[in-house]
């Protein structure tokens, strides 16, 4: 990959519908708290993406193989099964809100009611069929096809954006979007903004290796990937907050349930061709959802092929989209979805991260990540220091989000990934001088 290709994969995987709704759900801050911690979460979080991709472009492996170095060759599976589980929830999560996008499609070409009203069900259900065709296609040779869907995705998300920008400050003044402020009963802390878009932004983290193991180029693995995933989400999150609260002005209403983008881009009037768009820019970020939760698979089972593996989780997140329209609203499932990530991934973020670059000092020993016995077998196959850590440092996360003063102000997530970090560099050091 060149550093155009991981630029423009990472670009495309956050310019997309799901980063749009995340900046709806953060105009519940307000405009200004909500672009303050958007822009702190986004940094930090792609230092970390960053730094595992330097992981990847190093040892040439995916990243839930890395994570036999830290876990173990069989505790592996407990960093494997939350990639698994979280990537097929992206993918269900952009597909929902693709289909809603078709949903309005098929109601400008064939009068369906629109996702929302009576009888609009049946507009998303054929929309999320369609979706997960076109995610089939997207993926069908591996990453190959994924890089080919970045660089045509790419394009139509800048123009997209751009003419987006132009229809929200025609309607509403920047000066309104300043001062607005939501309902007091609807407000967002600035602590649960930075956990909810924590939780987005790390998500990445765990997936970086296994596109920047396809370059041989430092810069196009470190550089490029933290350039173009906080472009793809400042981009798309700012638009998404400003044409949220552009369009609560407008309709003097505000309801976090209609952020996204099929809804606000209705409402201000872009029709046919931004649904096309919408669609598109959910296929450009399913690519990189569906690769990574392939790669996770693979790492579980050893036995499945890449691309078998990426048939299986695309059918899997196909039946995952349609929860919401049996379980709760799309929001409820959203909102309890990201809370889930946060508590799971910081610790292993800050686990694999640790060992690596602090206990290892970058030295992996490539031919023990599959051998019985070697250095990677720990206890069994497993590392239970690590996996001791990881289960300390949910339970904080747990404590710290009942800490009013913590989740408040500077949330829970990046406070446990230190803490994770520390405990599991610490207790690492003490385990080695014991056996020495």
């Amino acid at each position: 990959m060149s550093y155009w290709d991981m630029f423009a994969t990472w670009v495309g995987a956050n310019a997309n519908n799901g980063t749009w709704y995340i900046g709806g759900v953060i105009a519940a801050c307000g405009f200004l708290t909500a672009s303050t911690t958007l822009i702190i979460s986004g940094v930090i979080s792609y230092l970390l993406l960053a730094a595992a991709s330097y992981m990847g472009y190093k040892t040439g492996l995916t990243a839930m193989t890395l994570t036999r170095a830290s876990f173990g060759l069989r505790g592996s599976l407990l960093p494997s099964v939350i990639n698994l589980v979280q990537f097929i929830g992206w993918a269900a999560v952009n597909t929902f809100i693709a289909a809603t996008s078709m949903s309005y499609l098929f109601h400008d070409i064939f009068g369906w009611p629109v996702y929302g009203k009576p009888g609009g069900t049946t507009g998303l259900v054929v929309g999320i069929i369609v979706m997960s065709i076109f995610h089939l296609l997207s993926i069908s040779v591996g990453q190959r096809s994924v890089q080919m869907i970045e660089r045509v995705g790419i394009v139509l998300v800048f123009i997209f954006v751009i003419w987006e920008s132009i229809v929200v400050f025609k309607t509403v003044s920047f000066h309104q979007i300043l001062n607005w402020q939501p309902p007091h009963h609807l407000k967002m802390t600035p602590g649960a903004a930075i956990d909810v878009l924590a939780a987005f932004n790390l998500a990445w983290v765990t997936a970086a290796s296994d596109f920047s193991r396809f370059t041989g180029v430092k810069k196009n693995a470190t550089q490029a990937s933290f350039l173009g995933a906080n472009l793809g989400l400042f981009w798309f999150a700012f638009i998404g907050l400003i044409a949220t609260i552009g369009t609560a002005i407008t309709l003097n209403h505000f309801d976090p349930n209609n952020s996204d983008p099929s809804t606000i881009a209705s409402k201000l009037g872009l029709g046919f061709l931004a649904m096309i768009v919408i669609i598109l820019t959910s296929t450009t970020a399913n690519a990189v959802n569906l690769m990574s939760a392939g790669s996770a698979l693979t790492n579980m089972t050893r036995r499945l092929s890449l691309r078998v593996s990426l048939w299986v989780v695309t059918l899997v997140a196909t039946a995952v989209t349609f929860l919401p329209i049996f379980v709760a609203s799309f929001l409820t499932i959203f909102t309890a979805f990201l809370d889930g990530i946060g508590m799971v991934l910081g610790p292993e973020i800050g686990i694999f991260l640790v060992d690596y670059f602090w206990l290892r000092r970058q030295q992996y020993q490539i031919d023990d990540f599959s051998k019985v016995h070697g250095q990677y077998w720990y206890q069994g196959g497993v590392n239970w220091i690590a996996i001791l850590v990881w289960v300390v440092s949910v339970a904080c996360y747990i404590g710290l989000k009942h800490v009013s003063i913590i989740a408040n102000t500077i949330g829970a997530t990046f406070v446990v990934i230190i803490l994770s970090m520390v405990l599991y560099g610490a207790l690492a050091k003490f385990t080695q001088k014991q056996v020495e």
